[in-house]
């Protein structure tokens, strides 16, 4: 079979594309060699550190923040309708990082970036890059604004404060 300039050239990009899919879902869901369990950067679960760290990650956690009630509904409904649950959960992992205790993990700074500029934070963040090799998904970036940004973080504060008060309850029985 001979194949035109034309048919090479989609034959290259189609062999591209088709090793560049094994190659994403090959490394889908595994763990470089030598990471914990964790979702990358900062402190583990386990108190060992891992070596990514990041400017926007300097500072208090944003879970030592005070919670702003007012704005958990918001970011509750669009952490629902943006569709941030199909990759993410609290307490399990499903295609992306567990966020159940991210809001300790990471400041409220890291977050709002993360969440407003994923495709930037991949490529200049260590920390957003360490998760994208380990997950080897890209966040999608949902356009929203900062102050949207913001209510979907105070979602997650109150979400992981709710899960750590259950938790410490089922410790004390």
């Amino acid at each position: 079979m001979t194949l035109t300039t034309s048919g090479r050239s989609r034959w290259i990009r189609f062999s591209s594309a088709t090793v560049t899919c094994l190659a994403v879902l090959s490394g889908c869901g595994a763990k470089q060699s030598g990471q914990s369990g964790s979702t990358g950067g900062g402190a583990s679960p386990a108190g060992g550190t891992l070596a990514a760290t990041s400017a926007y990650d300097a500072g208090p956690r944003a879970g030592e923040q005070p919670i702003d009630e007012t704005q958990v509904a918001v970011g509750k409904k669009l952490f629902s309708e943006k569709g941030c649950t199909a990759c993410h959960a609290f307490g399990k992992k499903l295609a992306c990082p567990d966020l159940n205790g991210v809001t300790m993990r990471r400041t409220a700074l890291w977050m709002e970036n993360q969440i407003l500029h994923p495709e930037v934070m991949t490529k200049e963040d260590p920390i957003a890059h360490q998760l994208f090799a380990q997950y080897a998904l890209q966040m999608t970036n949902q356009h929203l604004t900062p102050e949207e940004a913001r209510a979907v973080i105070e979602f997650l504060k109150h979400t992981n404060h709710e899960s750590q008060e259950a938790s410490n309850e089922k410790k004390g029985d």
